[in-house]
C-alpha cells in the first residue's frame, strides 16, 4: 500500500456517538510539497459507485479502524462542494479518544488516502487536477490537513463548532 496518496482536510462534527462533515472540496487549490493541487468535482464518484469497502481510520492507521462502508458504519456521498462523510464511532477507547477530541476542537480534521488511475490527474506546470481517484480511506487526524478548506466539527448538544476558522488563524499566525 506503499502508492496510496493522503491528503488532509479540516471539516468534522460530532454529535453523540457520530462525526460528519467533509473529507474533500472541489476546486480549491491546496500546496503539497513541491507542486499545487485541485479536486475537480465528481473525482470520487467511481470509486463511489464501484461499492469497493472504504475504512475510516485514525490518522491512515489500518489497525485503529472507526467505520467502514460495508457494514454501513461509514457513509460517503458527493455533492456539488466536494465529499462529505458520516461515521457511527465504535465503543472502543480509540472510538471514545476521537470523541473526546472532537468535541473539544483538538483534532486536525480529515484526510483521504487514494490511487490515481491512468488518466486520472492532469497537469499543467506545477498544477495537478485530480479528475478521478480511488478511494482507499478517509481518516480522522489529530495534525495539519492539507487541505484547510474543510471541516471537521463535533456534533452534540453544544453548539456547532468550526476548526475551519481556528485551523486558519493558527496558520496566519
Amino acid at each position: 500500500m506503499t502508492d496510496i496518496e493522503r491528503r488532509q482536510a479540516t471539516e468534522l462534527r460530532a454529535q453523540a456517538r457520530k462525526l460528519a462533515g467533509r473529507v474533500a472540496t472541489y476546486g480549491v487549490e491546496a500546496r503539497i510539497g513541491g507542486f499545487r493541487e485541485v479536486i475537480a468535482p465528481g473525482a470520487f464518484s467511481a470509486s463511489l459507485r464501484a461499492g469497493r469497502d472504504i475504512l475510516a481510520l485514525a490518522d491512515h492507521d489500518p489497525a485503529r479502524v472507526l467505520a467502514r462502508t460495508k457494514s454501513g458504519t461509514l457513509r460517503l456521498a458527493e455533492d456539488d462542494r466536494g465529499l462529505e462523510f458520516e461515521l457511527d464511532l465504535p465503543e472502543t477507547t480509540i472510538g471514545r479518544d476521537i470523541l473526546a477530541l472532537a468535541e473539544r476542537g483538538d483534532l486536525g480534521g480529515m484526510s483521504f488516502g487514494f490511487r490515481v488511475p491512468k488518466g486520472g490527474d492532469e497537469w499543467k506546470g506545477d498544477l495537478r487536477t485530480l479528475r478521478q481517484v480511488d478511494l482507499a480511506e478517509v481518516s480522522v487526524v489529530q495534525a495539519w490537513p492539507a487541505y484547510p478548506q474543510t471541516s471537521v466539527d463535533p456534533r452534540n448538544k453544544r453548539p456547532v463548532l468550526s476548526l475551519h476558522r481556528r485551523f486558519l488563524e493558527t496558520v496566519r499566525a
